[in-house]
C-alpha cells in the first residue's frame, strides 16, 4: 500500500492535475482549480518541514484525529480546514501551470526531507508531529481529496 501511496502523491496526483482544464468546475467547495492547486503547494510546504505551525487541534482530540489520519475513510466533501479561512486565499501564481511547476517542487522536497532522515517529525497543525509513514498516509488522503473534488478520479472510501 505504501508503494502505491507514494505513486500517487510523487506522479499520478501531479499527471491527472496536468491533464485537467485549468477551467473545471469542483464538485463541491469555494476553491478554483488553481487555488486548490496552490492550496496544496502550502500542504506540501507544510509537510516538508518548510513552514512552521503550532497545533490548533486541542490535545484530547489529537488521539481522535489520529486515528482518522491512518484509518480507511476519506475526507468527505467540504470538510474544513481549522488552518484556512473559510473563503479561498488570494492566488499567489500568475496561472495555474505557475502553481503546478511549485507544487511539482514542493512534492519532490518532500521525499527529499524524509529521504535525508527517515525518522524525521515534522508537525502538522491538525495532526500533531508526523513520521514519514503518517505523513504519507495524511498526504495520501489529501491528494485524493482535491482529485476527486475536481472529478480527476472517482472512487471513494467512505
Amino acid at each position: 500500500m505504501e508503494e502505491q501511496k507514494i505513486s500517487f502523491i510523487r506522479t499520478g496526483f501531479l499527471e491527472l492535475l496536468k491533464k485537467a482544464e485549468p477551467s473545471v468546475a469542483p464538485a463541491w467547495g469555494k476553491m478554483s482549480f488553481q487555488q486548490m492547486v496552490e492550496h496544496m503547494v502550502l500542504v506540501f510546504k507544510n509537510a516538508n518541514g518548510k513552514l512552521k505551525q503550532e497545533i490548533v487541534t486541542p490535545a484530547d482530540k489529537l488521539e481522535l484525529m489520529r486515528a482518522f489520519m491512518m484509518g480507511p475513510k476519506e475526507f468527505r466533501e467540504n470538510t474544513k480546514s481549522p488552518v484556512f479561512p473559510e473563503e479561498p486565499l488570494p492566488l499567489h501564481f500568475p496561472n495555474s501551470l505557475a502553481a503546478l511547476a511549485k507544487l511539482e517542487t514542493e512534492i519532490a522536497h518532500f521525499f527529499e526531507v524524509y529521504q535525508r532522515d527517515p525518522e524525521l517529525l515534522i508537525r502538522n497543525p491538525v495532526f500533531g508531529d508526523l513520521n514519514y509513514e503518517e505523513s504519507l498516509t495524511l498526504l495520501y488522503k489529501h491528494t485524493r481529496h482535491h482529485a476527486r473534488q475536481f472529478g480527476l478520479i472517482q472512487d471513494t472510501k467512505h
